[in-house]
């Protein structure tokens, strides 16, 4: 084991998969001869040269388009979006054709592609590059969606999305690029599809994926100095979710509270919400409770950005909320 940051775990995954498969290839806006916009594919040209990591025009639409016709073709594309903000040009390619064509095509045509890049809030930004579309793709039959929260899980999630025969939307964090975590020298993969226990507890379960984990597990923090015990999930993926690992979790600390950074309609802290209350209501002892951003467009100035996102006090008070502590 060695730390090493988000990025560099990106790198790695993504550097062992073109070595492994010749077939795989990345494109995007500066990922060649800048290295990265975030410094994530730095040292790849020189190494796969620019047939297979290949800069592209800013035009999402286009670039989208030709990693879907190109994973259509036999190849394995990873499409770099700067930001998730931005695959809106390109929703229709995503979403129209890629997670389509499998049905469309009655299984005569797969498309192995991974779409990735940050998503949610970056800091001073402001709304139009600060948005959450974790919900909107998993809302997409046929695509997987990934939201990894540490170099660990970002480095083996994404060599098992890379070798997926399905397309994946794997969902970074501009803030968590620099953040270091211990990931072994030697290959591993780990499953989309399969929630992991960050940290076990036996008085409420909170619920988290992506960089609110940080919220989560530091919440978690702050309770054990109260003596209260929280089970802490890390989703990692929210197309597949692992209910059964929820579900087992609630069944145990008989609360829930769920952390996410989106909007609070249609999130997918919604969808938990309703299938924990479907399939573990008589272990409930109170509603789950859930800790969104406030429904409203990110401002630019700092003191509102801390207002409106979750955070570690209002998930505390949301655990006071669950156990009826005043």
């Amino acid at each position: 084991m060695r730390e090493i940051q988000f990025r560099e775990a990106l790198r790695e995954a993504m550097v062992e998969e073109m070595r492994r498969d010749e077939k795989v290839f990345l494109m995007g806006e500066e990922v060649a001869e800048y290295n990265g916009a975030y410094k994530v594919s730095q040292g790849m040209l020189d190494e796969f040269g620019p047939e297979r990591v290949i800069d592209t025009p800013i035009a999402e639409l286009g670039f989208g388009g030709i990693g879907v016709g190109a994973a259509m073709n036999g190849l394995r594309p990873i499409v770099e979006f700067m930001t998730f903000n931005f695959s809106l040009v390109a929703i229709d390619q995503i979403i129209n054709g890629s997670a389509k064509i499998m049905s469309m095509s009655g299984g005569q045509y797969s498309n192995p592609i991974v779409f990735r890049g940050p998503t949610g809030n970056a800091g001073m930004l402001s709304s139009q590059h600060s948005q959450n579309f974790e919900n909107w793709f998993a809302n997409t039959s046929g695509l997987k969606v990934v939201v990894p929260s540490n170099p660990y899980d970002a480095k083996g999630l994404l060599k098992s999305a890379i070798r997926d025969d399905d397309p994946v939307i794997f969902m970074e964090s501009e803030l968590m690029y620099g953040d270091k975590g211990q990931v072994p020298e030697e290959e591993y993969l780990i499953p989309i599809g399969k929630a992991d226990i960050k940290r076990e507890g036996n008085d409420v379960t909170i619920v988290s994926f992506g960089k609110f984990m940080k919220v989560a597990l530091q919440a978690a923090d702050e309770l054990a100095q109260k003596g209260i015990s929280a089970e802490v999930i890390d989703l990692r993926s929210v197309r597949p979710i692992d209910y059964a690992t929820i579900i087992n979790s609630v069944k145990k600390t008989n609360r829930c509270v769920v952390v996410e950074e989106a909007w609070p309609l249609a999130a997918i802290s919604s969808e938990l919400t309703y299938n924990i209350q479907r399939n573990a209501f008589d272990y409930l002892d109170a509603p789950v409770i859930r800790v969104n951003s406030l429904d409203l467009p990110l401002p630019y100035a700092p003191t509102l950005i801390e207002v409106i996102l979750p955070n570690v006090k209002r998930t505390l008070q949301a655990v006071d909320a669950v156990m009826y502590k005043k």
